[in-house]
């Protein structure tokens, strides 16, 4: 070993300098620089475990110990790299009895709960994954658990608002999923060579997944805040279906007429977003072409909707409840309303041309714009160009916003019809103005 070398390590015991004598200062600098993330993510767990602690009680671990049991996972890992790593493994099955004998000790005294201790024992492991540079992964695990311990309220409150019927619904649908999936061709048939079996119901687990965050959002964090907030996160779900219900709720309390009609703004906004998302994912190069609408359409939702909020003042909390996205008779009607629409869409692109396709469209958002949005995705790009392909998905989205401002006209009051109109107004003349520009240029 070089004299260089001997003066870096000199500081560490024979037998690892004997198994490592290529240890240079930079390498004890990487070292170093994991060992600080590694106290980092105890940090944030120790910071989220006092902060959420309540007053005058004692808890198991907080903002000191957490660093240093991170700081002892990467220690072992570190120990073990030079010898075995049994030697981590025994390190952590003495730690595991070391945390299970407090714990015992804490449910004597009445404390029941074991969320620290638990989260303890990860933050060991968070602190070997560190030295073994899966830092990545360390500091992704270690936000999900922050997320987990300091959303401690609205998931109890969450799974305080699900029904046996949500639970016996999402369960049928993965029952359905699991075992109907592997079954189904995942090649084209029919007329026109268009339906794909396997696709369609890829289709139908990628929607009722966006509905179902919204339905989650709703029952965490919905519940009791109020229409606007409410209705924000049931545009994920419906934006239709939120027009239906307000309407009808305009009729059982008139005096919220106005405060409503914001709520079904605000629904019909998160449906230009919503669109975005599936685009994204279905094709991504049509992003290019729909990010700017979208933009501009949301802008102008959401200054319609502020404008009448602050207009009105805060209503009181009045939610609203919506049908679990993953019911199995929800899930197969938009399985088959996907499938008829994607061959609608097909045969109005080689017996009709593109004023067919744009009829299609609009026919087609005059229920749902996903169905609509998912057939133009596949198609385009191949036999249908990507430009008409996102003027016939502006098409639907123009559809299916009159559509909600002729529900509030059946369904709801003459207050709620006025201020719909006034602003769905707004968005249909802006969806129309910059339909008629992109077919220009």
């Amino acid at each position: 070993m070089n004299e260089t070398a001997s003066d870096s390590v000199k500081f560490l015991p024979d037998y690892l300098v004997t198994v490592d004598p290529v240890l240079e200062s930079e390498d004890l600098f990487i070292i170093l620089q994991k060992l600080g993330i590694a106290i980092l993510i105890g940090l944030l767990v120790g910071l989220e475990r006092e902060h959420t602690k309540p007053k005058d009680e004692k808890v198991f671990a907080g903002i000191r110990t957490f660093p240093l049991i991170s700081t002892l996972g990467f220690i072992c890992s570190f120990i073990s790299s030079f010898t075995s790593h049994w030697v981590f493994v025994s390190f952590f099955l003495g730690y595991s009895a070391l945390i299970t004998t407090a714990y015992i000790f804490s449910a004597k005294d009445g404390k029941r709960g074991g969320t620290s201790e638990v989260t303890a024992l990860l933050v060991f492991l968070l602190g070997g994954l560190v030295y073994w540079n899966f830092i990545i992964l360390a500091a992704i695990i270690g936000i999900i658990l922050v997320m987990f311990l300091s959303l401690k309220f609205q998931l109890h409150t969450f799974a305080g608002s699900i029904t046996m019927e949500d639970i016996y619904a999402t369960i049928k649908l993965g029952i359905i999923t699991v075992i109907i999936l592997p079954l189904l061709p995942d090649e084209t048939i029919g007329p026109l060579d268009v339906l794909n079996p396997r696709l369609i119901w890829y289709m139908v687990i990628f929607i009722c997944g966006i509905s179902f965050i919204g339905y989650i959002l709703i029952k965490v964090f919905g519940k009791d805040k109020g229409i606007p907030v409410t209705a924000l996160m049931g545009g994920l779900v419906s934006s239709t279906a939120v027009a239906v219900s307000l309407s009808r709720k305009s009729k059982l309390n008139k005096t919220l007429s106005n405060e409503l009609a914001t709520g079904i703004i605000i629904a019909s906004t998160v449906m230009y977003l919503r669109v975005l998302v599936v685009v994204a994912v279905i094709n991504i190069s049509l992003i290019i072409y729909l990010w700017l609408p979208v933009l501009i359409f949301t802008l102008v939702g959401f200054i319609i909707s502020l404008i009448f909020y602050k207009k009105d003042g805060r209503d009181k909390p009045d939610g609203f409840e919506m049908k679990n996205p993953f019911e199995l008779k929800s899930a197969l009607l938009f399985g088959l309303i996907f499938a008829i629409v994607i061959f609608v869409s097909k045969a109005a692109e080689i017996y009709l041309g593109t004023g067919g396709i744009y009829a299609a469209s609009a026919l087609a958002g005059l229920t749902s714009v996903d169905a609509i949005v998912l057939s133009l995705g596949e198609l385009a790009g191949g036999s249908l160009s990507e430009k008409i392909a996102i003027a016939a998905i502006l098409i639907a989205m123009i559809s299916n916003t009159i559509v909600k401002a002729l529900i509030t006209f059946f369904w709801g009051t003459k207050e709620i019809q006025k201020r719909t109109f006034i602003g769905l107004g707004i968005l249909i003349l802006v969806s129309i103005i910059y339909l008629i520009i992109f077919l220009i240029i």
